[in-house]
């Protein structure tokens, strides 16, 4: 065939574009949703004027409001805390994030969005619009007033430096750390002890900057927190205010003791109380979390420790050979080892639908198939069939496949390596032969219905995809002629082998075809051919 990989991949994109329609973006639904982190290539049919949630001057957009949102999740309850008027420099630049943050809300009028019901991408305007408007639109609207304009137009108590600029952070930095969680391009453990420590630092940070602004304006200074111990407070310099309100808020989170600092009327007690009962719930969310990743990368390893003792001891209570326990010890080593290295796959398709498992299979082992000898001349439907029933297996150096005179139940397809054949003559193994990448090992005991003639044995870390007989079988008793070309494939190879022991094998296979004793489009039965199975048979032999 002149390339296989290519017409398999040009059949499979006609299937597609037949069942769904040519250039439509519900073709492939599932594309839609990019991978954990992903940045999706593929460009989308939406309507005119809507952005696309995965585009790449939307994403660059986002990662610019990401700045803004840390600048203010520092800056808003500082002002909020410490600021009664603040400088002119100042002031312009929060006019300036809220300008930023108001193009955000006009632009998210435009933004398709995922539909969680279908998970398709909803791009009309007015769902698009509806679905804002419920949820985040009021929230960010408050969030953008100016603190100037507020001061001027709502009551006394409203009048707070910064207060509505504070409603942003609820969405904006849960936002932010939620997107770098799903974000593989970044190490989870990190990224978890990032955001741990980011929010027990912004914890203590609004509680200081909350703690001097209930000392502040109170009536009473002499009867605060920060007052009973410094009367003139309110004329320290701003750095002195803010690291005696931030000593005060660490305090009561680690509850070691306030010292001379402690709530002294009844408006800082309430606040310390729910304070104090936020610690309890944030230092258990925090514990918990910190050792929860801690174990995750020591609990495998003492998972593998134990497999590896009671390997152990199964070997010694039953008398195994050394070599042998040695075997089981190596295998159980490698497949610790490739599961670190993502290497192990079977654990991973074996969790996906049964049709995701074979277009994976298509995709990665469609190609090799197709080169195989044996399958030389089959139809693409075939080679798609045995693609899907394949399972990788790793073996270690001097790791045994098969066994010579086992059952054959297996044959392998080599994919990266090497391995030796070897048969056991007067006590001895000799090595009669060698496989590559690209070669079967076991096909002749499958196919003639015989045991295995040779012991298969690596030499090298290899990878083999194995498919079993009788899956075998049965997906050639619903391709009957390709089970014809299999079999002359395999007359084929036998006769240009040299091998003494693989020349025997094509005389008896040559007589049983002879009597009609052998057909794979009949799962290898002995009964008495029909006309037709003779016919194919006399074919097979010229």
């Amino acid at each position: 065939m002149a390339d296989g990989a290519e017409e398999i991949e040009q059949l499979y994109r006609e299937k597609i574009e037949q069942l769904y329609g040519e250039g439509s973006h519900y073709s492939l639904p599932t594309e839609n949703l990019p991978s954990l982190g992903a940045r999706s290539k593929r460009r989308f049919k939406i309507r005119r004027f809507i952005v696309s949630p995965y585009d790449r001057r939307y994403r660059a957009w986002k990662n610019f409001l990401v700045v803004l949102v840390l600048y203010s999740a520092f800056v808003i309850p500082f002002e909020f805390g410490f600021l009664e008027d603040p400088a002119r420099l100042l002031s312009i630049t929060d006019n300036v994030v809220n300008g930023f943050f108001a193009i955000d809300i006009v632009l998210t009028f435009f933004v398709a969005f995922h539909d969680r019901a279908t998970y398709l991408l909803v791009d009309e305007p007015k769902k698009i619009a509806w679905k804002y408007a419920r949820t985040w639109f009021v929230f960010d609207v408050v969030s953008i007033i100016p603190p100037d304009l507020a001061r001027n137009i709502f009551p006394y108590f409203l009048r707070i430096y910064g207060l509505f600029n504070m409603l942003r952070l609820w969405r904006r930095v849960s936002a932010f750390f939620a997107r770098l969680e799903k974000d593989s391009n970044f190490n989870y453990f990190w990224v978890r002890c990032a955001e741990l420590t980011c929010v027990t630092l912004f914890a203590v940070h609004c509680a200081g900057c909350f703690y001097y602004f209930l000392a502040a304006h109170y009536p009473d200074p002499s009867r605060t927190w920060m007052g009973a111990s410094m009367t003139d407070f309110l004329h320290q310099s701003l750095w002195t205010r803010y690291a005696t309100s931030i000593y005060m808020s660490i305090s009561t989170l680690t509850t070691v003791g306030h010292g001379d600092f402690h709530a002294k009327n009844t408006t800082e007690m309430i606040f310390s109380i729910f304070y104090m009962l936020f610690n309890l719930g944030l230092k258990v969310y925090v514990i918990g979390h910190m050792t929860n990743l801690v174990l995750h990368g020591t609990i495998r390893t003492g998972q593998f420790r134990d497999t590896i003792q009671a390997a152990s001891s199964f070997g010694q209570r039953n008398q195994l050979p050394v070599h042998l326990q040695d075997q089981i010890i190596a295998h159980l080593c490698l497949k610790f080892r490739t599961d670190l290295e993502g290497l192990q796959q079977q654990e991973t398709l074996d969790s996906l639908p049964k049709a995701i498992q074979s277009s994976i299979s298509r995709f990665k082992f469609s190609s090799l198939v197709d080169k195989v000898y044996l399958f030389r001349g089959v139809s693409n439907d075939l080679i798609f069939q045995l693609a899907s029933e394949m399972k990788a297996e790793y073996f270690l150096p001097q790791e045994d496949v098969i066994l010579q005179h086992e059952t054959p139940t297996d044959f392998y397809i080599l994919v990266t390596g090497a391995v030796d054949l070897l048969v056991l003559e007067n006590g001895a193994e000799q090595v009669v032969g060698e496989a590559k990448t690209g070669d079967l090992c076991g096909e002749i005991g499958v196919l003639c219905y015989r045991p295995q003639l040779f012991t298969v044995r690596t030499k090298q870390l290899s990878q083999l995809l194995r498919l079993n007989r009788t899956t075998f079988l049965n997906i050639i008793l619903a391709n009957v002629g390709d089970g014809t070309i299999i079999m002359n494939n395999l007359l084929q190879h036998l006769k240009e082998s040299t091998d003494p022991v693989l020349e025997g094998v094509l005389l008896e296979v040559e007589n049983m075809l002879a009597r009609g004793r052998m057909d794979l489009t009949r799962g290898g039965s002995n009964l008495v051919p029909t006309p037709e199975e003779s016919t194919i048979s006399n074919n097979i032999l010229q």
